[in-house]
């Protein structure tokens, strides 16, 4: 029997209503659908100072950046929904991103919490191009963090209008998508899964 995919999901925003959330939730039911454990976090529980290198200096990596890193760790691949800022990603989503990747030791011990990690990329946006310019940067920083990137992604445009009553998606090309994105990153976090069954 294959091992179940543990897969992390959070938004790139914290905003109250925002559509990346809405994304987010979408994402989270449809692996769950698929046979995924899925963990859904909130980066408004891990807030963290402007990463800073003299701050770090001084008083080494925040606790949130370390519960974080943590959480990255303990699953097999995760899925970040993200709204676009003046077509890049969100500051909040970046620290974070930025504060993980400081991450050298646990207790002594040498941690990596992006190591073998596989990520799915989803955006949303009220406009036509649905925050997909912003995941171009998102995909590149998060490479650059050793991090492989699955190649289907599911954007939203039209957010205020994409979702039904139960948070589903109206239309069904989105739906087929995000089960695309689904499908494809269970697989591949099977395939390159460091994790030790217990």
């Amino acid at each position: 029997m294959p091992m179940t995919a543990r897969i992390l999901v959070f938004a790139g925003s914290i905003r109250t209503g925002a559509y990346s959330g809405q994304t987010a939730d979408a994402a989270e039911r449809e692996l769950a659908l698929q046979g995924a454990e899925v963990t859904r976090i909130s980066l408004a529980d891990y807030p963290l100072p402007i990463m800073d290198q003299d701050l770090e200096k001084e008083k080494g990596i925040p606790e949130n950046a370390m519960r974080l890193g943590r959480q990255i760790a303990a699953h097999d691949g995760f899925l970040i929904a993200s709204p676009e800022y003046n077509s890049s990603i969100p500051p909040l989503l970046k620290n974070a991103i930025d504060w993980v990747s400081r991450i050298r030791k646990d207790g002594g011990v040498p941690f990596h919490p992006y190591a073998g990690k596989v990520a799915a990329l989803c955006s949303s946006s009220n406009g036509n191009f649905a925050g997909a310019r912003g995941l171009y940067h998102l995909r590149s920083v998060l490479m650059n963090c050793q991090v492989e990137i699955i190649t289907p992604q599911c954007s939203v445009p039209r957010a205020q209008d994409a979702f039904d009553e139960n948070g589903e998606f109206k239309d069904e090309q989105l739906r087929h998508r995000m089960e695309l994105v689904a499908r494809t990153l269970i697989e591949r976090a099977r395939m390159l899964s460091t994790r030790v069954e217990a």
